[in-house]
């Protein structure tokens, strides 16, 4: 998972100026281990910064979303963060339902794939969702909270 640091210097290498609010977004997300709803981010910023709106943050989440320092994954419950890997490499992920813990997958299905001549893919996303090991002894799993979003295939 990539640092504060490191979310800072690709925000700043783009040019985006540091603020104070994107310095504690930074470390939000540096420091939590499971994903963030946006909602979850506005009242955690909101604390420290009257007056910032959910627009803002929703803003803020997409830019670095798009700079790569975010991973979005969308769940039932709508879409979630998380600070990205710092693995520096295309990789795919296993996430738990219940602890949201992140596993990787060092392979890429979409080599498998039979993708037609006319069309170009230029973006893929593959997430496996269960239950992890702890998860499924502990027989602590929720199954009615943190679902993936239906994708109707």
């Amino acid at each position: 998972m990539l640092s504060t640091d490191q979310i800072i210097e690709a925000m700043s290498g783009q040019g985006l100026r540091i603020t104070d609010q994107r310095k504690t977004l930074a470390r939000l997300f540096a420091e939590s281990e499971g994903y963030l709803s946006p909602k979850d981010v506005y009242e955690y910023m909101g604390k420290s910064y009257s007056g910032l709106s959910f627009d803002t943050v929703y803003r803020n989440l997409r830019v670095m979303q798009e700079l790569g320092v975010l991973e979005q994954v969308i769940f039932e419950d709508g879409v979630k963060f998380k600070a990205s890997c710092s693995s520096g490499h295309h990789h795919h992920h296993l996430i738990c339902l219940n602890c949201q813990k992140t596993l990787p997958i060092e392979f890429c299905p979409m080599n498998l794939t039979d993708t037609p001549d006319q069309f170009q893919v230029v973006e893929h996303k593959f997430e496996i969702f269960g239950y992890c090991r702890e998860c499924q002894t502990e027989g602590n799993r929720d199954k009615s909270t943190k679902k993936p979003a239906s994708k109707g295939h």
